[in-house]
């Protein structure tokens, strides 16, 4: 009885486990799911994003501002590094006003894939404790990260008007040419939510569409509106000082690991990585350039490393985030061959003076690396696969990106470029062009 009491017991208890258990498993696939906890702020991602857009400033001033001023002749210097500064003063301005607000909210309507809302307008409601939505950086952070690619992107294009812009009417053009060209295609590609771009699946994870491809277009545009420069095919436009492009360079190399690696907006592996093909392609393309140079003039030169260097950094920007170090090897290999026959051979052929070569670096390098980002995209690295891996619709997306960034960057950069000239004037008069806009603009030389 006792035995039969003891069996009855152990299979009741058995039969409430068991019952239990099935409880439990019913509820936990009836039950919702708990929602993810809401990010908070990070500090070691806030100090790497501190220093990211620090790094990213450095770009412009002072290494942009050199590299450009070491390929100008003399008359020119001061001049040519007054444009990168006056053009980080005022964008700094205007980004604060009006261009982040335009550029990273989601917007409304019909509007919403072009452009951002006002609720940032003169960044009100962002506080010292307010997270950029969906990271764990702060909004002001990130606001200033930003930025610092708002500001280098005219900076950019000036390359292809150097020698001949007036100074005014070059920051007039900044402004309408932020708000209208910049803000809108950095509107398209990087607000995940609304943006036009974004939604067709482009990917570009530091800038080959927002910035390369959109400061080149507008400089070649640029100088086809402005006209060559006076003595063009007969005078020695030899540069002043190549030790200035080759330190401007440097830095630029140096700042693009903020540029490239801060896109993350976390210290993760992914940062790891971008930083990784960013200098693996930068080296691969400076050595390319001076092999198809060291061919073809019998001598490698230094403002042909700088600027196969540079070719590299510039292709390898849409991919950093996307590609392993295979992929960043062959995208520098190949950006710097096509960014040497951009900068010599098709300016040459075609004919027009892309002064600074704006075009044949940025512009055609931007546009390399962005179709070799859908060659080369590695699903475990950034979440898409490539046509490597099998994705051969990516290639057509990307492509698709390149051709709508291009269509409208022309466009409003033509129209830009034309109205101001009709009204005040894009040129410098003859003889400032040749006193050199040192002196005719800034009533300042460089002295022996």
């Amino acid at each position: 009885m006792h035995k039969m009491s003891r069996k009855i017991t152990a299979l009741a208890s058995s039969a409430a486990v068991t019952a239990t258990l099935w409880c439990g498993q019913a509820l936990a696939q009836t039950a919702p799911a708990a929602p993810a906890p809401a990010p908070t702020l990070d500090k070691a991602d806030t100090a790497w994003m501190l220093t990211s857009t620090a790094l990213v400033l450095l770009m412009t001033i002072p290494g942009l501002a050199l590299f450009y001023a070491g390929m100008v002749r003399k008359k020119n210097i001061l001049a040519t590094i007054m444009q990168s500064f006056g053009i980080t003063a005022l964008v700094t301005v205007v980004w604060g006003i009006i261009g982040y607000t335009l550029a990273f909210t989601d917007g409304h309507g019909a509007t919403a894939p072009f452009f951002g809302d006002m609720s940032r307008f003169f960044l009100v409601g962002m506080g010292k404790d307010t997270l950029f939505p969906g990271s764990t950086i702060p909004e002001s952070v990130f606001m200033m990260f930003q930025m610092t690619f708002a500001i280098i992107t005219p900076a950019l294009l000036v390359g292809s008007l150097a020698d001949r812009v007036k100074f005014s009417s070059l920051m007039v053009f900044t402004v309408g040419w932020l708000l209208l060209v910049y803000v809108p295609i950095a509107h398209m590609v990087w607000a995940t939510n609304t943006g036009l771009l974004a939604k067709w699946g482009v990917l570009d994870f530091a800038g080959g569409t927002v910035v390369h491809i959109n400061a080149g277009v507008a400089g070649l545009v640029g100088c086809l509106v402005i006209g060559k420069r006076k003595g063009f095919g007969t005078e020695n436009f030899a540069p002043a000082n190549l030790a200035y492009a080759l330190i401007g360079a440097s830095l630029l190399w140096v700042g693009w690991f903020g540029f490239n690696a801060g896109s993350a907006l976390t210290s993760d592996g992914r940062a790891g990585m971008a930083m990784t093909v960013t200098q693996l392609a930068t080296g691969a393309a400076a050595c390319t350039w001076m092999a198809v140079e060291w061919i073809i003039r019998k001598k490698p030169s230094a403002l042909g490393a700088a600027s196969g260097a540079v070719a590299g950094l510039v292709a390898i920007t849409p991919a950093s985030g996307f590609v392993g170090p295979t992929g960043g090897l062959i995208i520098g290999l190949v950006a710097g061959v096509v960014c040497f026959w951009g900068a010599t051979g098709l300016k040459h052929m075609l004919g027009y003076d892309d002064s600074l070569d704006s075009f044949g670096v940025h512009g055609v390098g931007g546009i390399t690396g962005a179709l070799l980002t859908g060659v080369f995209a590695v699903k475990g690295i950034g979440g898409t696969s490539g046509v490597l891996e099998g994705n051969f619709a990516q290639l057509g997306i990307q492509a698709e990106g390149i051709l709508v960034t291009i269509a409208w960057c022309a466009v409003v950069s033509f129209i830009l470029f034309k109205v101001i000239d009709k009204t005040m004037g894009l040129r410098v008069t003859s003889e400032q062009e040749v006193e050199g806009l040192d002196y005719s603009l800034h009533g300042e030389i460089i002295h022996d």
